[in-house]
């Protein structure tokens, strides 16, 4: 669960961080920040259960 959470926050940065460098306005970082953390919370989620299915 913690990796699926930290895999999110740090997508909704890299996000924040996409959507600034493209110019764009708070709505466009608050999308950029919403797709990016669902994107990294799915990868981190398949993460998470390849690492338990290991152990």
């Amino acid at each position: 669960m913690v990796v699926v959470l930290g895999m999110a926050l740090l997508g909704a940065l890299l996000g924040v961080r996409t959507a600034r460098k493209r110019n764009g306005s708070g709505a466009d970082m608050a999308q950029y920040a919403a797709g990016y953390g669902i994107a990294f919370a799915l990868i981190g989620l398949v993460i998470s259960l390849v690492l338990v299915r290991l152990v």
